[in-house]
């Protein structure tokens, strides 16, 4: 038997013990090629993140969510160049699109994508536990590059997710939550929301912050209730796919602006 194989933009004939070193071949590349995932992660305050994410080879891509208004919020937005722009909903400390460079991509609710090897969907959910009758829609984002699996809950304000979302959800190994109340969940119910996920890393949102013009719970709130009062904060996160956590001990990752 001769099957014709096709990978990488070429194709090849094989028979016998050659398919199966091929095959194999093939296998080994995608690993190592999984494995050299790699991501900066930076946070701006808020639900505004920067997130570069490469393969130390021939693929990059920089993703913003949430980039803020500066006179709405009283933070300082940095300088943010991106290929994709996410935006949760469409209030004015969430959807800054003008002061980002770049000629982005932009994403403005559910639905499936894929922009520069990056595969993303948004999520219906709703920014209040009362099916959006308050304050209206919020779009969660899941975005996956070479198997690494990012989710941003946006403004959520549902007290769970229902399986539906879940479902969609997946598995996750990074999740951006808000646990600072007021708008959106807390940290009681952000703590029962990542029970829900299971994700290997957690990184907080949406907290009290020196500038700040709203009212929000400080982060050491959410950290007391998750049982980890002492996590030091840093100003930005490099992540290997080789190094992630096993799920059962799950880390918690606190940036600062």
């Amino acid at each position: 038997m001769r099957i014709i194989g096709k990978s990488a933009g070429y194709a090849r004939q094989f028979s016998g013990n050659s398919l199966k070193a091929e095959l194999q071949r093939l296998v080994d590349y995608d690993k190592i090629t999984k494995y050299k995932i790699m991501a900066k992660i930076y946070w701006a305050g808020q639900s505004c993140f920067e997130i570069s994410v490469s393969n130390s080879k021939d693929h990059e891509a920089n993703i913003v969510i949430d980039p803020f208004d500066e006179e709405k919020t009283g933070l300082k937005l940095p300088n943010m160049t991106a290929d994709i722009v996410l935006i949760t909903h469409d209030h004015n400390d969430h959807n800054n699109i003008k002061d980002v460079k770049g000629a982005p991509f932009v994403i403005q609710g559910p639905g499936e994508y894929e922009v520069k090897e990056v595969f993303i969907q948004g999520i219906s959910s709703f920014h209040d536990d009362v099916n959006g009758k308050e304050k209206g829609q919020n779009t969660i984002y899941v975005f996956e590059v070479e198997e690494m699996r990012f989710c941003h809950l946006g403004d959520l304000g549902q007290k769970q997710l229902t399986d539906e979302q879940l479902e969609k959800i997946d598995k996750v190994d990074i999740l951006m939550i808000p646990v600072g109340g007021g708008y959106t969940i807390d940290s009681t119910i952000a703590q029962k929301i990542i029970s829900q996920i299971e994700p290997k890393i957690v990184i907080p949102m949406h907290y009290s912050l020196p500038k700040l013009k709203v009212k929000l719970d400080e982060v050491s709130k959410f950290l007391k209730t998750m049982g980890k009062p002492n996590i030091t904060p840093q100003e930005k996160f490099t992540v290997k796919m080789s190094g992630l956590p096993n799920e059962e001990a799950m880390e918690i990752v606190v940036l600062q602006p």
